[in-house]
């Protein structure tokens, strides 16, 4: 957590963290910091939750700070408000971590304009299985309520990759983070980290004076514990991605539905290879290839799909779940992409979402890089010599 402020604004829990939340950002909408707030509201049944841009101050009360599950990523909801340009709007987005970074990934792939949003962002426990959660939706309530409220984040119904995450609280790349405080203590630390977000403090007269190392560390111990437990986890993932007949066993249930790449916030291409009409050709000539190879449903179609989106956004993946979430046939896609983004990104030395100022990698080039890539080669044919 380097770069964190070391004080902040104070708000002590009267009514629960979730009223303490929305209170706030009520007064927010009350004294016109904003003109609107993007947050997750449950939608009539009562079964799911959608995005909504609030404008009246009164309605802001029947929103959550955080849902239980993730039926839309909060980044891509906010690139389908920004996606005809900045606009006129001065509105404000309170997320999930992983969210906030899928929204900085955005901004740099020009799907997000970023110039009159206040990004928000909050510790996070988690969210539930959706799968999991729309069964019965009351209980889901109440175990994310548990979870959300309770001392320890270390609840084992969370989604898979949530229980593994390790950037689940405090972000580089927002404005305004919400820390909560549990234990003793209870309450809410607002701490500011731009321009926009001490804007926000000074709209409110909010003085930053309150010590925030108490929370701090108490999220440093829970990273370090997210991060042993992500470490084992990557150590039986490792045996489901790496090498082909491995990756042929894990996707092997796939049906080629699409929902992983649909559900994913940074699949954003307008026109995607794998639903073109080359990928995803009429029925003629599926019959003509299984006449050719002797069957219907082709591994290798399935395997080239998961590893082309691999190398696609792997660099930019957050790892927010939606895509085992998406998955009809119950593949830990998620889990796998996760490793495979670790292992990417740590070879680029760059961290999806941690920084709006660093470009991803590949679309950015130095010239020292030019000098490595020529050691690559020479490398490659001097191998390449020896064995002729």
């Amino acid at each position: 957590m380097k770069g964190i402020a070391g004080k902040g604004v104070f708000l002590p829990e009267k009514e629960g963290i979730n009223k303490s939340i929305l209170g706030f950002l009520k007064t927010l909408l009350e004294k016109y910091v904003f003109d609107g707030i993007m947050v997750p509201m449950r939608v009539p049944a009562k079964n799911s939750y959608a995005w909504v841009l609030v404008r009246e101050p009164s309605l802001i009360m029947k929103a959550s700070p955080l849902a239980p599950v993730m039926p839309v990523q909060g980044a891509k909801a906010l690139k389908s408000l920004t996606r005809k340009g900045k606009g006129t709007l001065n509105f404000a987005v309170l997320m999930r971590p992983c969210e906030i970074r899928a929204s900085i990934e955005l901004t740099k792939l020009n799907q997000i304009h970023p110039e009159k949003i206040t990004l928000m962002s909050i510790d996070c426990p988690g969210a539930l299985p959706l799968s999991d959660y729309i069964q019965n939706p009351e209980e889901g309530e109440k175990r994310f309520e548990a979870l959300f409220t309770g001392e320890s984040w270390s609840d084992e119904t969370s989604k898979p990759v949530c229980q593994i995450c390790d950037q689940f609280s405090w972000q580089p790349a927002s404005d305004l983070h919400f820390g909560l405080m549990r234990g003793q203590k209870k309450g809410i630390f607002l701490i500011s980290n731009s321009e926009k977000g001490q804007r926000v403090l000074n709209e409110m007269k909010l003085q930053a004076s309150e010590s925030v190392s108490e929370w701090k560390k108490s999220i440093e111990d829970l990273t370090k514990k997210r991060q042993k437990k992500r470490e084992k986890r990557f150590e039986e993932v490792q045996t489901m991605a790496k090498g082909f007949e491995p990756l042929l066993e894990t996707f092997a249930a796939c049906i080629g539905c699409h929902n992983c790449q649909s559900a994913c916030p940074i699949c954003y291409c307008r026109q995607c290879y794998f639903n073109s009409t080359i990928s995803r050709p009429d029925s003629d000539f599926i019959f003509q290839k299984a006449e050719v190879r002797g069957g219907i449903s082709f591994p290798m179609d399935r395997i080239f799909f998961h590893v082309g989106r691999m190398t696609h956004m792997s660099l930019s993946c957050v790892s927010c779940g939606l895509c085992s979430d998406a998955c009809p046939v119950s593949i830990p896609v998620a889990e796998v992409f996760s490793y495979v983004a670790d292992q990417t990104q740590r070879t680029f030395e760059y961290r999806a979402g941690e920084s709006g100022e660093d470009a991803i990698p590949i679309t950015r080039y130095r010239m020292e890089e030019i000098q490595g890539v020529q050691n690559i080669v020479h490398q490659a044919e001097g191998a390449m010599s020896k064995d002729g």
